[in-house]
């Protein structure tokens, strides 16, 4: 069975959401948070860097700075998204720690996760770019107690790929597969035009007990997109 620490055994059930930044260049951004915020389960939503981590790579590239810099400030371009986020819905409250989330969930509100905090000192995460916002929403499922993670990302993508095909095509990164393997995480990547699978989701049958080789393996995703 997963273990669960001292905090997550105090929390509700929850499924960690993690929202691909790029959605903000797309569309889909406002369909996707209307299904997040009818959501009938506890929901914790892990923001992307989008456009705002993207401006770090291109700076990285220019000036040459460390990868472990290049790693705060992709951090920061996350809270940059938290904040948006929060502010296209009311439902949303940005957090910084556990303490936070169990608060906000209890009040019926939706965290979504400012990672600075807790991931500054925190060994089990790198600090370059084997891992975006995808391994910090299996970080942070982990910390839950191995809650089940979904990440929603911009692209369709193939049917069907495994976790090392995913991370092969840059469609997660490697630290996911890690963290995933690590914790048995049930996991799930939707893309482009899975509306339907992430409302049912989040519906009041979402993310059921998972058997032990599900948790092994992971859900058979059915879309994936670029790394975000």
């Amino acid at each position: 069975m997963t273990s669960r620490t001292s905090n997550a055994s105090r929390l509700p059930q929850v499924t960690v959401i993690k929202l691909g930044g790029s959605l903000a260049e797309s569309w889909r951004l406002a369909s996707i948070l209307r299904i997040v915020t009818a959501t009938r389960v506890p929901v914790a939503v892990v923001p992307g860097g989008g456009t705002f981590a993207d401006a770090v790579r291109v700076a990285q590239a220019e000036l040459d700075f460390s990868d472990a810099v290049a790693h705060r400030m992709a951090i920061m371009a996350m809270h940059q998204t938290a904040l948006m986020l929060a502010g296209l819905e009311p439902r949303f409250v940005p957090v910084e720690t556990m303490a936070r989330i169990r608060r906000e969930l209890a009040n019926g509100s939706i965290p979504v996760w400012l990672p600075w905090k807790l991931s500054e000192r925190d060994t089990a995460i790198p600090a370059d770019w084997s891992i975006t916002s995808d391994g910090l929403a299996a970080r942070l499922a982990e910390r839950l107690g191995g809650a089940p993670v979904v990440l929603v990302k911009s692209c369709p993508i193939l049917a069907g790929a495994t976790l090392d095909r995913l991370a092969l095509a840059g469609a997660v990164d490697p630290t996911f597969v890690t963290i995933v393997e690590r914790a048995r995480l049930v996991w799930r990547v939707l893309g482009a035009g899975e509306e339907k699978e992430l409302a049912t989701l989040l519906s009041s049958a979402a993310c059921p007990a998972p058997s032990r080789e599900v948790r092994r393996r992971g859900a058979p995703p059915r879309a994936i997109a670029r790394r975000k």
